[in-house]
Formats: C-alpha cells, structure tokens, sequence
C-alpha cells in the first residue's frame, strides 16, 4: 500500500515537473522585452504618418488583435522597403514582419509565413489621358496610312489613263479627246469597278478597254484587302503608342515602375518592359505623374487604395490581375511563433472579425 502511494506521488510529481517545464518553454519562445515586429508596406494595409511616426493600416490592425489574444507585449520598428525589412529579419534585429508581404516561393525557403490573410494580386496603373479630337484623327495621318493613299490615287490615275487610251477612239462620248476629262471618266470608272458599284453610266466597249477592266478588278481586289489590313494596323499601332496602358502586350518599350524586391520586377522582365525601381507606391506614382515612366505594376489594392484618395490625378487600372499571391506575417526560419499567430488567425476568420477589419479600410465588396 505505502509503495502504490509513493509510486503515485511520484508520478505527480513528474506530471508537475512537466508542466512546468512546458511553460518555462512556452515562455521563452517570447523575448523578455517583448516582440520587435518589423513592419513596412504601403498603405492601406500599413500607413506611416511621419510627422508623428505613426503606424496603422490593415496589417498592423490584425497583428495587434493576434497579439491582445494571446496577451503578447511589443513594439515596432518601421523599414521603408520590404526589402529591407526582411533583411533585418533575416538578420534578427526583428522577430517578426508585419505588412503586405506577398507568400512567394523565393521567400519561403529564407523564411516561415503565416497563413495568408489577405489574396492580393498584381495590376498595372498608368495616365488616364483622354484623347483629344486631333488625337481621335491622328491615326489617319500617319506616314504609312498617306503613303498608301498616294498609292492608291496614283494607281488609279494610271488605270484612268489606261481606259482613257483603249476607249477614247471607240467611245468619244465616255472618254473624250480632252486628256484631262478622259482621264477622270477612267479614273471614276477605276472607282466604280473597285467598288463593285456598277451604276452603268460608264462600260469599256473595246477589247483593250475590257481587258483593262478585267485586269483592273483582279488588281483592286487584292489592293482593297491590303489596303484595309494597313488602316487596322496603323489603329492598332496608334492605340498601343497610347499612354494609357490597358494590357502587358504594351509592355515592350514602355517604362514601368515597381518596388525592389517585388514579385512585380519577374512579371515586369517578362513581358519584356523596362524596370525602374522605386522604394514604395508613393514614389512611383510620382515618376508616373512626371511622366518619368509609362506605367506602374504594384499590388491591386494599394493601387485602387491610392486612385480613390487621389481622384484628381486620372489614373487608369485596368480589370486584369495578374501573379495571384497572399499576404501574410513573415518570420524567421527558428521562429516559434507561427503555429499561434495561425491558431489565432483562423479564429479572426471564423469570427469574421478580418472581414470587418478589410471593409474598414477597403470598404465593403
């Protein structure tokens, strides 16, 4: 009897032994300050107010909700590129990274995300610039589109000629001796035929006439169809030289801002545009204001976040989204605090409490 009691508070003890040493170890995952949690981004997931050195945004409204849940104590440190703030991550001047960081491949080998709170993707902003008159006609005065015109008058005079040749001795009354009448009747004649009007007030009654004729609708068939396939071409041309970039196949050429470090830089190269790399959204819109790039490929929502607070600037985003990615906390590789900022997240989703937070910032869908 005595040795089952014994043998009982001894198995208490270690059971005591382990819970303690389970919280000692629970609580050593938290540094005895508090967290250092890096943040950066642009708004409205992270908006910096320096005149204060403030920081709020939707990123920062959710970590502060993680860590009232478990009771966590922190503090912030703001890097002004995400770039930067992964290196001092990954370099341990900060516990964890808070903002719109997208969940990449690259970035998951150098370190450990949460769970994404957020499905982000990439979009292309750029001058809304509404064409004038002038710009709406332009087109068809470009160099090519005259250069085929002249083409066109001059092979019609030479066809007039060779009807007014083959016709003015049989019929005098159609195509007179005076060269410049008998040319415009085989010219108006040329017309006609092209057309495929036929108003019968002119006919070729020669064989040489018919002849001409013949040869004249071959000819003009083939002339019409290449004719028409240069004016779309030329449209086609004008509207991708336009400052408005609606699609990625306007790319080549163009001048296109992005942040470093950003998955926007590959999608950029890719479609063979011209990087320009800024630190944030901020700058470059105002290169895209300045006329300094053509275009901007940055998250879609930071961009439609920017257009509604800056309405008066015109900028255009198109409805393609392109490079589907998540948002979520980054840490480093030994952290031992993802499993509880999911645990957490997870129970924010079921509550509804991140949409909440989403349609304060974004408003509603």
């Amino acid at each position: 009897m005595l040795t089952k009691i014994l043998n009982s508070l001894r198995v208490g003890a270690l059971s005591l032994m382990a819970i303690l040493t389970l919280s000692v170890h629970a609580q050593s995952a938290l540094p005895e300050t508090g967290l250092t949690v890096g943040v950066a981004g642009d708004a409205p997931f992270v908006i910096h107010n320096p005149q204060n050195n403030s920081l709020e945004g939707i990123s920062l409204t959710i970590w502060e909700n993680i860590a009232d849940k478990k009771n966590w104590e922190y503090q912030y440190k703001y890097f002004t590129t995400v770039d930067e703030a992964l290196t001092a991550l990954q370099q341990g001047e900060v516990d964890l990274l808070a903002g719109p960081i997208s969940i990449t491949s690259e970035r998951v080998e150098k370190f450990l995300f949460s769970q994404p709170y957020y499905q982000s993707s990439l979009t292309i902003a750029s001058r809304d610039e509404n064409a004038s008159i002038w710009g709406k006609i332009k087109p068809f005065f470009s160099m090519q589109l005259l250069i085929a015109v002249a083409i066109f008058l001059s092979l019609l005079a030479i066809v007039g000629l060779l009807f007014w040749l083959a016709e003015r001795k049989h019929s005098p009354e159609q195509f007179p001796a005076d060269p410049k009448r008998g040319i415009a009747n085989g010219m108006w004649l040329a017309i006609v035929t092209m057309s495929t009007t036929g108003y019968g007030d002119m006919a070729p009654v020669s064989l040489k006439g018919r002849v001409v004729a013949g040869c004249w609708m071959i000819i003009s068939l083939i002339f019409a169809t290449s004719m028409i396939a240069g004016i779309a071409s030329t449209l086609t041309v004008s509207s991708f030289s336009s400052s408005t970039i609606t699609q990625v196949e306007q790319f080549p050429g163009k001048k296109i801002a992005a942040s470093a470090g950003s998955p926007a830089i590959g999608f950029i190269e890719e479609h063979q545009g011209q990087k320009v790399l800024v630190n944030n959204l901020s700058q470059a819109m105002e290169r895209l204001k300045d006329k300094s790039v053509d275009g901007v490929v940055f998250d879609r929502p930071q961009l439609l976040f920017y257009k509604n607070k800056h309405k008066a600037e015109n900028i255009h985003i198109p409805s393609a989204e392109y490079y589907k990615q998540g948002y979520g906390f980054a840490f480093r590789a030994d952290s031992k605090l993802v499993n509880d900022v999911n645990l957490v997240l997870l129970r924010l989703a079921e509550d509804q409490k991140i949409e909440q937070i989403m349609a304060e910032y974004l408003g509603d869908k």
